[in-house]
């Protein structure tokens, strides 16, 4: 399913929920410990884990940009600055597991945009499998199929 992208009076949302049928806990570490970030998202990586700390994002040349973290509640919310945009994961205990919730905030829609979108979808599902003890075996071709949907859902809103 499709992340829900949405218009607000500044800028736009993109909603994207999850349901894992693992414990908040497991899923909270997978956010916020190196090496299982490391294992879905390998440039990211935790700086300081508190509020007005960081995260830092690994530019692949020998520099890193570092991402303020703006509001931390272990183990449910997780929010930080993401370029001129904002990332923001909830968890929530459900029956059977947990629900995870990334909100990314958007100021503008740009032709990045889609690539962004598709990439926190595969990023998703990949921490799915892991929990789950699975790999996928091409995120680039995963990627590839998502990217067109994304594109045509921004581009239905340009």
């Amino acid at each position: 399913m499709l992340a829900d992208l949405k218009q607000g009076q500044n800028g736009y949302t993109a909603r994207f929920e999850r349901h894992y049928k693992h414990p908040v806990g497991q899923v909270w570490s997978y956010l916020t410990e190196d090496d299982k970030l490391e294992l879905w998202f390998s440039e990211l990586s935790v700086g300081e884990l508190r509020e007005g700390g960081f995260i830092k994002f690994d530019m692949r040349d020998g520099t890193f940009a570092k991402m303020s973290i703006l509001e931390l509640k272990n183990p449910s919310v997780l929010e930080y600055t993401w370029g001129e945009d904002r990332v923001r994961f909830e968890l929530a205990p459900e029956s059977g597991g947990c629900r995870l919730l990334l909100v990314e905030t958007l100021n503008q829609i740009t032709d990045h945009t889609p690539k962004d979108l598709a990439g926190w979808h595969v990023c998703l599902d990949v921490v799915g499998a892991l929990l789950d003890g699975r790999t996928i075996e091409s995120r680039e071709t995963e990627w590839k199929a998502w990217y067109e949907k994304y594109r045509e859902l921004v581009g239905g809103l340009q």
